[in-house]
């Protein structure tokens, strides 16, 4: 796929959410009060914060989600 084909796709994606707004999914539950979101159209990925607010998901969030889901996976199946 060419460049500008790819660049073009995106920008209508992205315009499609300035018109509309994001349609947020769930796509990971770590725990019953933090969730990873993904916009369907532009792929915007939002989680939960410690204050829990919905902010962007950085990679340092991402990692940390990931260290709490493994470890609620090691509490629940060690009980």
């Amino acid at each position: 796929m060419k460049t500008s084909a790819t660049k073009e796709k995106f920008i209508c994606r992205n315009f499609i959410c300035l018109l509309f707004g994001h349609k947020i999914h769930t796509i990971r539950t770590i725990t019953n009060h933090i969730k990873e979101y993904k916009c369907v159209h532009c792929g915007l990925e939002l989680t939960n914060d410690a204050k829990g607010r919905i902010t962007f998901l950085s990679p340092e969030l991402k990692e940390i989600n990931e260290t709490l889901k493994n470890f609620l996976q090691k509490k629940t199946h060690a009980d």
